[in-house]
């Protein structure tokens, strides 16, 4: 099983980084053991000072494919999920400013919480899927599938050019604007539309 992350995938949340809008999805991997299940809470590791939330949806692949059209990338997902892909901000600005791989700030454990998926024919598809995250109640950051600037159907597309996309495969879709950083003791709670889908502590 794969975790595959698109990075700057809403224009909001590009300009608060002050990122280029990029021409093709940018993709990067987190491994299996980044993935924190069933609500587990999140504990903030000790060598970094500024670990960072971002709200994504989820797409998981239900079929194996490869160079698969865009036209026919509809078929290769079923279920729609939310997460969030925690970044160690601090650490990934050093690796910008060195020009190094990002895996140490993306990829670490329990990096991925997951919620539940539910079935993407309940969903609104055609007027976008709407999804907020809340942070102790308050809402933090909102998005709207439509705003991707590569949808679902071309992220699978495109990445299948370049690797095999397996049954369980996870891909993160890229997140809205509004990240920011968690401390202990904080509550996040994610919503694909009303329904929470996924809440856990930090620690």
């Amino acid at each position: 099983m794969k975790i595959i992350c698109i990075g700057r995938n809403y224009k909001a949340h590009i300009q608060e980084l002050k990122h280029e809008i990029p021409v093709s999805p940018v993709f990067f991997m987190k491994p299996d053991s980044a993935l924190l299940i069933r609500n587990r809470p999140f504990y903030l590791p000790e060598w970094s000072q500024q670990i960072d939330y971002e709200t994504e949806l989820i797409i998981k692949i239900c079929k194996t494919g490869k160079y698969i059209e865009e036209r026919f990338a509809h078929n290769y997902y079923k279920e729609i999920g939310i997460g969030i892909d925690f970044t160690a901000r601090d650490i990934q600005r050093m690796c910008i400013e060195k020009g190094n791989p990002w895996e140490i700030c993306k990829s670490f454990d329990f990096s991925a919480p997951i919620g539940t998926f539910i079935n993407k024919e309940t969903l609104p598809l055609q007027e976008g899927i709407r999804f907020h995250m809340t942070l102790n109640g308050e809402i933090r950051q909102q998005g709207n599938s439509n705003d991707m600037i590569f949808s679902f159907e071309k992220i699978i597309a495109y990445i299948s050019r370049f690797m095999m996309l397996k049954t369980g495969d996870l891909i993160f879709t890229g997140t809205p604007s509004g990240v920011g950083q968690v401390s202990i003791g904080d509550k996040i709670e994610c919503f694909i539309e009303n329904t929470s889908l996924l809440h856990f502590t930090i620690k």
